[in-house]
């Protein structure tokens, strides 16, 4: 079994190698973006950072739905899918955004500076505790963190996780929401506003499915070795050509969760001489 720097390691290089055709390879939910331009209306200017924030896919997302009053900071920790993002976001004429080389845990910003912390589809790459009390650091007293996932028990539903070999097990960096929640409740002054649930109905090809293995459409893939992988494709063709009678349609939900986590002052408790 890899140690977490090795797994470290193998995910850095992956994201590397795909930054240039990451949005080729992933889905971007709207849901989740327009539940958080309901929850910051009433803000006349939003200061905020997207960390862990990849090439930017859902960063235009953002400014599509929070522009003019947007002001980001884009902060990722592979300098290469940084390269993609800035392309990205100049290339669709948005210019309000800051670029940052930067792990989650320790971001270069000062105290009490955003509105609001966003991270999508990044968690389970972050030490979440270290990531929280970063957060909790870097927003303003009255801020907002929200974080867009999949829990555990989620991943293992959806068509990797029920009919691909080793996907689950390979796969261990994801959270429980028990563990989320518990982790959450270790920062004094974070506390859970809300939890949205979504589920989304996907349709792909067998062979569309078997092109995002190999591409690792997920960084899980990366956790493969050549060989393992090619045994796995060869085990996930049998059980979705036993299961469904078309597999030019095969379907299947995959499910998400949003955290929205508000900042306050912890209480204190006034004394008298």
């Amino acid at each position: 079994m890899k140690s977490r720097d090795e797994k470290h390691f193998i995910i850095h290089r992956h994201f590397s190698d795909i930054a240039h055709r990451y949005h080729l390879l992933r889905t971007t939910d709207v849901e989740p973006i327009a539940f958080i331009a309901g929850r910051l209306k009433s803000l006349e200017q939003i200061e905020a950072i997207d960390i862990g924030c990849g090439t930017g896919r859902y960063d235009l997302l953002l400014f599509k739905y929070l522009a003019p009053k947007l002001r980001l900071t884009c902060a990722d920790s592979n300098s290469d899918m940084l390269d993609v993002l800035e392309k990205n976001l100049v290339n669709n004429g948005i210019s309000d955004f800051t670029s940052v080389n930067a792990k989650a845990e320790n971001i270069p910003s000062q105290d009490n500076m955003y509105d609001s912390v966003f991270t999508f589809n990044a968690i389970h790459h972050f030490d979440l505790l270290e990531f929280l009390r970063e957060t909790a650091r870097i927003l303003k007293t009255v801020g907002h963190i929200f974080i867009y996932t999949r829990l555990r028990d989620q991943n293992r539903r959806n068509i990797w996780g029920r009919y691909f070999p080793m996907f689950n097990q390979k796969e261990t960096r994801l959270y429980t929401l028990n563990k989320f929640v518990k982790t959450i409740e270790k920062v004094p002054n974070l506390h859970i506003k809300s939890i949205e649930y979504y589920k989304y109905g996907r349709i792909s090809t067998l062979t569309q499915l078997i092109d995002r293995a190999r591409s690792h459409h997920y960084s899980t893939f990366y956790l493969y070795s050549s060989e393992e992988l090619e045994e796995a494709i060869k085990g996930f063709t049998h059980n979705l050509e036993s299961k469904f009678k078309d597999i030019s349609r095969v379907h299947w939900f995959d499910e998400n969760i949003i955290f929205m986590i508000d900042k306050k002052e912890p209480f204190s408790v006034a004394t008298s001489d």
